[in-house]
């Protein structure tokens, strides 16, 4: 057999860029996706700098479009097989609900939600012939707590939790696991360029409150987590056998998620206010 194969969407920087190269390190063979590929200087120069660049294939993607999907179904025909995906393509969209319009909330779910799916049914039916393969998808912990002023992100997030609970039981028989990377805030760019805010404006009933998140947000930056530990869990969950289905990673993240399951909501609600006011 030749070497294993991965894919990682959303490979131009942050979490898909350190994957990339974590998996190619681990002896996989990569095809790093990205919508803009003129975006893969340097995931090609980290590479040359680490002699793995011939490990690492670059491949123009856009989760969002279907005749884009259609063209990574016929990359994988031609590698034969494939052994990761790894659904890392996202953006961040927020604001407050009565604010943000349908088409935001639409465009939120076309590449968090809808381009997760259609990447993971392009490599379904290859991984349930092979009976292997491990599809893993980057959740949040947004996918578990819900905060003010990011519902189009967070319900995305909670939408793919559910989706990948299912789709977990459904690949059981078929030898495919289906695990959730849950992280909290890291040092990348989804809270800069891969943010985007419908803002309030001066005369909003939400502009004070919208100026206190970002305040809460800006203040804890400097605590924000290394994306190479992200990059190191996904490259040891590809190589486990049997992984389980979710995976928190970040400071404080399995405490929270704890808390929340175990806490009243009411009490829940004053403690969430309580950091914000």
């Amino acid at each position: 057999m030749g070497r294993s194969i991965a894919i990682v969407t959303g490979s131009s920087s942050g979490f898909g860029l350190l994957t990339v190269l974590e998996l190619a390190k681990a002896g996989f063979q990569v095809a790093a996706t990205m919508r803009d590929i003129q975006k893969a200087v340097p995931l090609i120069e980290h590479a040359k700098k680490l002699n793995i660049e011939t490990s690492i294939i670059i491949h123009e993607l856009d989760v969002t479009r279907e005749e884009s999907v259609k063209e990574l179904r016929l990359l994988i025909e031609k590698m034969g097989r494939v052994d990761v995906l790894v659904n890392n393509a996202g953006y961040a969209a927020g604001g407050f609900a009565e604010e943000i319009s349908i088409k935001s909330y639409q465009n939120q779910f076309e590449t968090n939600v809808f381009g997760v799916i259609r990447v993971t049914q392009a490599v379904l039916p290859f991984m349930r012939k092979q009976g292997s393969g491990k599809i893993i998808t980057i959740s949040s912990i947004s996918g578990k707590i819900a905060f003010p002023g990011l519902s189009p992100y967070v319900a995305s997030k909670h939408a793919i939790e559910g989706w990948s609970e299912c789709l977990r039981l459904e690949m059981k028989p078929f030898g495919v696991d289906v695990v959730l990377l849950e992280p909290g805030s890291f040092k990348t760019n989804i809270w800069s360029t891969g943010k985007q805010v419908t803002d309030s404006q001066p005369d909003s009933p939400y502009y004070p409150f919208m100026r206190k998140i970002e305040k809460y947000l800006e203040a804890g930056a400097d605590r924000y987590g290394d994306p190479q530990d992200v990059s190191l869990i996904i490259s040891k969950i590809a190589a486990m056998n049997k992984p389980g289905l979710r995976f928190p990673i970040g400071k404080g993240v399995k405490l929270s998620i704890f808390l929340r399951n175990l806490l009243p909501w009411r009490l829940w609600e004053k403690i969430v206010w309580k950091k914000l006011t």
